[in-house]
């Protein structure tokens, strides 16, 4: 069947972008290799936190002095503020419920204990959207005896750092204890598909609420609700103080959640997820782009109007390279990159590394380039994006999920 749009990897831009699609009655297929980088999410998206070193307060302001090359510039800063809305919108239609503004960022807090600006964050966990008014005083950090994926010393001593007065309770209960006998079975996800019973969250809620009797509020590791947020609900209901999530080490059940409920989105819009393979070619036609070739599908190439790239960055192998150069592995489209090995890397682990800003060329429009030609009906979104450094940045979810909704709106409009 020839679908109206292929789109390479089932991320969060490639869910996206898919999404805005088949809500206008486009057939879409999305190859997706496995999971995504969805999975170290912390339950954040940042559209833009820093410019060369300044931290940004207000996005949607500072967006306008970005770089020609950046992505937000070259989807347009006067549509920046309306794709970010119905990005959000999108967010809960899945039933990814965010709370956030473009127009401010707010704090989301790392599993190390930093404060970090974010657009959006999820709604059960823990946000700052003032430092100087915190939403609580006294803090009671509840620590499950036997999880390693949360340094406790270093999140309450961050915690102690923007102003809290934290107390550091460690619990367990018989569900957890059993748990341990395989340390393996002590991971954030593992956790979280055992709490799911209204006994075992019970237990849960007797130890928080029989400990942290003199906090304003509870902060309990991201181990509860990996489907939904019905879970986290049905504790915070047992329990008698207000009750907050903090980020863990990967892998997340934040992320794990929203990778489902927007696969889950996608499919029940009508969506083709085709999952376990992955893009390896395309045929070419002049300046078009015929058909894609796939590793299980080899002798059937997926035919479409429309192609999208979304297949991440170095590490979910949308890029790649070897000892000569950095190179785009499934199409070998144009890759804007330093052609001196010895300028990819610099030394020092939090020095900026040019090679975060490496990525496949681009048209004003997002249009992707080979030899120098732009390959009209073949779009890039995401991590692949040359242009910008999402870590130093802190736009790298923003950049995801905005560009996809450009070009969604592009190609819907050229229709």
């Amino acid at each position: 069947m020839r679908m109206d749009t292929v789109i390479v990897g089932g991320g969060l831009s490639g869910l996206t972008c898919g999404i805005a699609l088949a809500k206008r009655g486009q057939r879409v297929t999305i190859v997706a290799g496995g999971q995504s980088t969805l999975m170290f999410n912390g339950g954040s998206m940042e559209l833009l936190g820093n410019i060369d070193g300044q931290d940004v307060n207000h996005p949607l302001e500072a967006i306008a002095a970005l770089p020609k090359n950046h992505p937000y510039s070259k989807i347009g800063a006067q549509r920046i503020a309306d794709i970010a809305v119905e990005a959000k919108q999108l967010l809960d239609d899945a039933s990814i419920s965010m709370d956030g503004t473009a127009d401010t960022n707010h704090w989301r807090v790392t599993p190390m204990g930093i404060a970090k600006r974010a657009w959006l964050t999820l709604s059960e966990n823990l946000r700052i959207d003032d430092m100087g008014k915190l939403p609580a005083k006294r803090v009671a950090l509840m620590c499950i005896r036997g999880y390693f994926d949360q340094p406790n010393g270093m999140l309450a001593q961050g915690l102690r750092d923007m102003g809290f007065d934290v107390q550091t309770i460690e619990f367990s209960t018989d569900d957890i204890t059993a748990l341990r006998h395989s340390p393996s079975e002590m991971r954030a996800t593992s956790l979280a598909k055992h709490l799911v019973s209204n006994n075992a969250l019970q237990r849960v809620a007797d130890q928080i609420n029989a400990l942290a009797s003199e906090a304003d509020i509870v902060l309990l590791p991201s181990v509860i609700g990996q489907t939904d947020d019905n879970d986290f609900n049905t504790l915070q209901r047992m329990c008698n103080k207000p009750l907050r999530l903090v980020a863990t080490l990967p892998p997340s059940v934040a992320g794990m959640r929203m990778q489902t409920l927007l696969r889950h989105y996608f499919k029940m819009l009508g969506g083709n997820y085709l999952t376990g393979d992955n893009a390896i070619g395309g045929k070419f036609e002049g300046d078009k782009l015929i058909s894609v070739s796939t590793a299980k599908l080899n002798d059937m190439p997926l035919r479409a109007n429309n192609f999208v790239l979304a297949s991440g960055s170095f590490v979910s192998r949308g890029l790649a390279a070897n000892y000569e150069r950095v190179f785009e592995p499934v199409f070998d489209l144009d890759v804007e990159a330093d052609a001196d090995r010895d300028k990819w890397t610099t030394f020092g682990v939090l020095e900026p590394q040019a090679y975060f800003r490496y990525g496949v060329a681009t048209d004003d429009s997002l249009r992707c380039l080979k030899q120098g030609r732009t390959i009209t009906n073949l779009h890039a979104i995401g991590s692949i994006l040359s242009g910008h450094d999402a870590i130093k940045m802190g736009d790298g979810t923003g950049v995801s999920m905005l560009t996809a909704l450009a070009v969604a709106r592009d190609i819907l409009s050229s229709k």
